[in-house]
């Protein structure tokens, strides 16, 4: 697991939307032959993100241990790139939560600069999961019922002009 100076968060019922629970740096190993960070690292630090919303939702569970087995899987990604990030250059990413049911909820994070500009997105669907049973579960009851507030909290924002998209050819 990936390490970042805001990766656990407690859970205090104040709701911010978006939620900013990932701030970090590029790291060399992340940047490519242009000098930027490569794309498939973007998808690492979105999944900081996924990691730090799961803790912070769990929380004072923040460990696999602690949770026993209730845990989560990625079932699917979109990224879509719209700026640089170089080798050093601080990042914060936003995180939405776009979308929820019994078992399954959506995600929608923004990569952004120092300077405030998006430089990707990420919109990745979450799907509750036990490791003891490997297979498809219920979300636990406290999950659940936080993953409802954290839903009415961002409802007030704009849906993402990005989430539900997939890649073509035609503009959008």
């Amino acid at each position: 697991m990936l390490e970042t100076d805001t990766f656990l968060h407690d859970w205090t019922g104040d709701i911010a939307a978006p939620l900013r629970l990932v701030e970090n740096v590029v790291k060399p190993e992340w940047v490519d032959e242009y000098g930027h960070l490569n794309m498939a690292h973007y998808l690492t630090i979105c999944d900081q993100a996924n990691w730090a919303f799961w803790n912070w939702l769990n929380y004072p569970e923040q460990t696999i241990e602690a949770r026993k087995g209730a845990e989560y899987v990625i079932v699917e990604n979109h990224v879509t790139y719209t700026g640089e990030l170089a080798e050093g250059d601080a990042f914060h990413i936003e995180t939405q939560l776009i979308a929820v049911d019994g078992k399954r909820y959506i995600l929608f994070h923004r990569v952004v600069n120092a300077a405030g500009d998006v430089c990707a997105t990420n919109e990745a669907k979450i799907l509750s999961f036990s490791l003891e049973a490997r297979r498809a579960s219920a979300w636990e009851t406290c999950t659940a019922e936080r993953l409802a507030e954290i839903l009415k909290a961002h409802e007030i924002m704009p849906y993402p002009t990005q989430a539900g998209q997939g890649i073509a050819l035609s503009k959008r």
